[in-house]
């Protein structure tokens, strides 16, 4: 699982995801990758569980890439607990996504079957997801 080693605050504020991203809206290392359609908070279990998706395909033939990592933490206070007596604890870890980064990128693969394995994971994230490639223009 996916958490950091080491935070500067306990308790962060909450980031938004919704707007345009900055940076990492072309495949820049591989040449297929998934891009975010819209913004979202995507946990640590989730980009685990597309990572595996993924690599089900690639195997040792072709190499894979996360360009996301969850570095903030939400909290929640315990059920049926009275209002007050602070935040509560760290629940997940999350990554703050934001419509149009690439997420993963595979490299050294077919184009048929780097397709099969980027839409696979896209299935296991929270956001509608496609597929692009390295030589696409950027919108």
């Amino acid at each position: 699982m996916l958490i950091p080693k080491k935070t500067k605050y306990r308790y962060p504020h909450s980031l938004k995801y919704e707007g345009l991203a900055k940076g990492n809206k072309k495949v820049s290392w591989g040449q297929f990758g998934l891009q975010v359609q819209e913004g979202s908070y995507i946990t640590n279990n989730q980009i685990e569980a597309a990572r595996k998706a993924i690599s089900k395909f690639v195997k040792k033939i072709g190499k894979m890439r996360i360009n996301i990592f969850p570095h903030l933490a939400k909290t929640k206070k315990p059920l049926e607990v009275r209002m007050g007596s602070g935040k509560g604890s760290v629940d997940s870890w999350v990554a703050v996504v934001k419509q149009g980064t690439v997420v993963f990128e595979v490299s050294e693969l077919s184009k048929d079957i780097a397709y099969r394995a980027l839409i696979a994971a896209g299935h296991k994230l929270p956001v509608k997801c496609k597929v692009v490639e390295r030589d696409e223009p950027v919108k």
